[in-house]
């Protein structure tokens, strides 16, 4: 009888270890895993192009992207990751005879690539920028099986900013990253960086991986946090190497010492916009706020591109002429 009582909370631990490991999985796989389709993005309404999206200006906009790829082709940049992992990491540089020492580095969302940057690549580009666009861990045409939400990716961020100095040591650097692009540039602001860098432009990141799977996992799934987020977290520790609690562009931006401009779409629920406050209130440096009505996830610079980079223009320029 005694062996029964031992044998049976030795049969139920066992079962939870089994299930916590596998949810964990799931998810991760889900979510993290980058040689894993992202099923839910396709058809996701909450990256429905928006209504305000003005379709002969955004028409216009795509013939520029489109011949400004023909006549600038990107020069290849890589180097190695400073972590253990060692991934062969892939950027494309475009370099511009009128930019001198003015440098924008371009950072793409979850699950995109330097490629899908050309909007913003030419928008620098043609202010007189020369322009780095690194592809993320997991991403494009650079090494790396997993997805680091900004968080491992802060650190590659400080190495290519390192390569920028190296290349030019009297470089003027802006940060620009767009969704977990945008995530990374507060990720990164955080850090220790040179000051060669002198502004930081955010649209649409968000205010921490937990809270941006919380939401998602709620919305998508109808799923608490607990206990689903913490085997996702457990699993990404040992899979990936990080927290998932612990990678906040809140807690980073709190540390920064570079004027930032922070931009959101009103009307985005992907990465709910109520998230811009977060990230804003947090920011103890020279700072402004651009919100874009009726813009969704990542839209605003096709709702009124006129403001975006009016506001994106007058801001950098107050530190880099």
């Amino acid at each position: 009888m005694k062996r029964k009582i031992v044998i049976i909370p030795s049969i139920v631990i066992a079962l939870f270890i089994i299930s916590y490991g596998a949810v964990g999985n799931y998810f991760y796989n889900y979510a993290l895993n980058a040689k894993n389709e992202k099923e839910f993005l396709k058809g996701n309404p909450h990256l429905e192009e928006s209504v305000a999206v003005m379709a002969d200006v955004e028409d216009t906009a795509k013939v520029a992207d489109n011949e400004f790829n023909k006549k600038h082709p990107p020069t290849s940049l890589s180097m190695v990751s400073s972590d253990k992992k060692k991934y062969q990491l892939h950027g494309d540089i475009f370099e511009n005879v009128h930019a001198g020492h003015k440098w924008a580095i371009v950072v793409h969302g979850y699950t995109s690539s330097a490629s899908s940057m050309t909007r913003w690549v030419r928008n620098f580009y043609e202010q007189g920028y020369n322009v780095l666009a690194p592809d993320l861990r997991g991403h494009g045409k650079s090494g790396g099986d997993y997805i680091g939400m900004g968080w491992h990716d802060r650190l590659d961020l400080l190495d290519w900013i390192a390569k920028v100095v190296k290349m030019d040591s009297n470089a003027e650097i802006v940060l620009f990253g767009v969704s977990m692009g945008g995530a990374t540039v507060m990720m990164a602001s955080g850090e220790e960086l040179p000051t060669n860098v002198k502004a930081i432009v955010e649209d649409c990141g968000y205010s921490s991986v937990s809270d941006v799977f919380v939401y998602q996992l709620d919305d998508l799934f109808g799923l608490p946090e607990f206990p689903v987020m913490h085997a996702a977290n457990t699993v990404t520790k040992i899979r990936a190497g990080y927290d998932l609690y612990e990678a906040s562009s809140v807690k980073q931006v709190a540390k920064s010492k570079v004027p930032m401009l922070f931009i959101h779409g009103e009307e985005d629920t992907f990465v709910p916009y109520e998230m811009l406050d977060e990230v804003y209130e947090a920011a103890n440096v020279e700072k402004e706020k651009l919100v874009i009505p009726g813009a969704g996830h990542g839209d605003a610079v096709k709702v009124d591109p006129e403001k975006y980079w009016h506001t994106v223009w007058n801001f950098v320029g107050k530190y880099i002429e």
